[in-house]
């Protein structure tokens, strides 16, 4: 009997990059739009160095077989929103996924998640220290 979907043995196929959710960041951002420009570009300058930070840890925790995930993890920045994403988007490096959570068969070797767990820790000193430097 044929089988439809991606679904076997019951186990879920994930696609895409892996998406974490900020609660309240819709507010954060609405508040966000109503500070001075340098107040503004503190806070990018800041964003940007917790994504490099969480690309190094990246770097460093991804498994290793053919540098491949190692050497592609990225950041893409949308500045209007004070937004940073990382994460693999080439179509080869879609097995990232199987590393970050297993597979039946593999078990998990997360990298991405720990690593924006740590930052998660950090981010707040990183822009406390920026807007600091611009207010008078």
């Amino acid at each position: 009997m044929a089988r439809r979907g991606g679904r076997r043995g019951g186990s879920v196929r994930r696609q895409g990059p892996i998406t974490i959710q900020i609660e309240g960041l819709e507010r954060l951002t609405a508040q966000l739009q109503d500070l001075p420009p340098e107040i503004r570009q503190a806070c990018f300058k800041a964003l940007k160095e917790s994504a490099e930070a969480v690309i190094t840890d990246v770097k460093g925790a991804v498994k290793v077989d053919s540098h491949n995930l190692q050497n592609s993890v990225k950041a893409r920045y949308e500045n209007q929103r004070l937004q940073a994403e990382v994460g693999w988007w080439d179509a080869d490096d879609a097995y990232a996924v199987h590393q970050e959570f297993g597979t039946k068969k593999m078990p998990a070797n997360p990298s991405l998640g720990p690593a924006l767990e740590q930052e998660r820790n950090r981010i707040n000193d990183r822009v406390k220290t920026e807007v600091r430097k611009v207010l008078p």
